[in-house]
């Protein structure tokens, strides 16, 4: 036990010792709190007010069309031939030409601009000039307008769980999504990168003789073993380093942005626009805030929870893994030569990850319920399912179907493991491979 002890120590410094270990791990937290101000920033600063020049051919929509948060209408008495000439001396962004067969012609329709037109700003004119056309067919066909008007209703529905006592507990379908697409995600890409630390470490000490020292010392299960879990170790050092400073580094910028958006909806409120308005620009802003979702995801899932399973599921995942890994880095000499082996170890994650999308859209259906028990997806499935509820025994009997998932691996890995990292120069084959698990000694 002191033998394993000793290589989980050496494994464990040797890489949070470097310097890369730390870089990526206070980089990463704060690009993502980055990406997250980036997106507020947009969306408070972003769709500064264009001004709209209109001739109106028609005569149908002299101001009846609206100036908005973003677009500043104003009508001009001139041919559009003439107020091209003036365009360039006026203060204005954009030139729309209406014809004046816009009813029968939709399509006849011309901006002109000082610099290229957005694709938002387009839809915005092209937006209030539809609505404003609609109006005038309406009344042309004598249909009221305010009747209709009235009788059109955005439906926003609140989302709940209905608990066995009865009690409604609210929900956020959003949240869930997220947290899950992040649980996924974070597994995913650990047990490529610390699964293939481990073959890579196998294999660097194969090829520089230097296993050949230590298995002089120590038997090749404990070697193969203290490798990974020194490694698996880094990846938790890794994550609650993230998992720390991702919220420290969020909550601070969620802090600067709120100020921010309050000096926005003020400045709204003094150009005079509407509570509507407003309240779609709250509304916007909470939609691009993942972090409301997520909160209320946790606190009906509890925390605790999603950590406990969070740790039991990447420890058993990764271990199941990093044992396959550890075997296949055992029975090659390079890493060019690993790749036609890594195929059936990575089949079962990027299957995982597929179908951890549609589990997201369809939490409980039968697909998703195999996936996160069958011990080769279910380390990723099971998490991504966990936001949006799962019953405790489901939970207990993956995480049982898993370990043993993993004893099984762990023996088949440690067979070719005590075999492969003392053969050299001959390229192995599957068939050979599967002669060194009978071996006996």
């Amino acid at each position: 036990m002191n033998k394993i002890l000793l290589i989980i120590q050496r494994e464990y410094l040797t890489r949070v010792r470097k310097k890369s270990f730390w870089i990526a791990s206070i980089v990463v937290p704060f690009l993502i709190a980055g990406v997250y101000a980036i997106l507020i920033y947009l969306v408070v600063n972003s769709n500064e007010t264009k001004t709209i020049q209109i001739v109106d051919e028609s005569g149908l929509f002299k101001d009846k069309i609206q100036s908005e948060k973003d677009v500043s209408y104003s009508f001009i008495n001139k041919s559009f031939e003439i107020a091209k000439k003036d365009f360039f001396k006026s203060d204005a962004d954009i030139l729309v030409d209406i014809p004046k067969d816009i009813l029968t012609n939709p399509n006849g329709v011309k901006m002109v601009g000082k610099k290229s037109i957005g694709m938002g700003t387009q839809f915005d004119i092209q937006g209030s000039i539809e609505k404003e056309l609609r109006n005038i067919k309406l009344k042309n066909a004598n249909i009221d307008l305010k009747v209709l008007e009235d009788n059109k209703v955005n439906v926003n529905a609140e989302t709940f769980t209905l608990q066995e006592d009865g009690k409604e507990q609210s929900s956020s379908s959003t949240g869930a999504m997220i947290l899950a697409g992040i649980f996924g995600m974070v597994l995913y890409i650990s047990a490529f990168l610390y699964g293939s630390q481990v073959m890579n470490g196998v294999i660097e000490e194969k090829s520089n003789r230097i296993i050949e020292v230590m298995i002089s010392s120590v038997r090749p299960f404990q070697l193969m073993m203290g490798k990974i879990v020194g490694v698996g170790l880094v990846g938790i050092t890794q994550f609650l380093l993230w998992g720390v400073l991702t919220f420290t580094a969020s909550t601070a910028t969620s802090a600067l942005m709120s100020n921010k958006i309050e000096q926005k909806v003020q400045s709204m409120q003094r150009t005079g626009l509407n509570k509507a308005e407003i309240d779609n620009f709250k509304k916007e802003i909470k939609d691009k805030n993942p972090l409301a979702g997520i909160a209320q995801t946790v606190e009906n899932v509890s925390l605790g929870k999603l950590i406990l399973c969070f740790l039991l599921f990447y420890i058993g995942g990764y271990m199941l893994y990093a044992s396959l890994f550890a075997a296949v880095g055992s029975a090659v000499e390079n890493a060019s030569e690993a790749q036609q082996f890594l195929l059936p170890v990575t089949i079962p994650i990027l299957a995982s990850f597929f179908i951890g999308q549609a589990i997201i859209q369809d939490p409980d259906s039968k697909l998703a319920f195999w996936a996160s028990m069958f011990p080769l997806t279910s380390p990723i499935d099971m998490m991504v399912r966990l936001p949006f509820g799962v019953p405790n025994w489901q939970i207990a009997l993956s995480f049982i179907l898993l370990v043993l998932g993993f004893l099984g691996t762990t023996w088949l890995a440690g067979k070719v493991y005590r075999v492969g990292i003392l053969m050299y120069g001959k390229k192995p084959s599957w068939k050979e491979i599967s002669k060194w698990v009978f071996y006996k000694g």
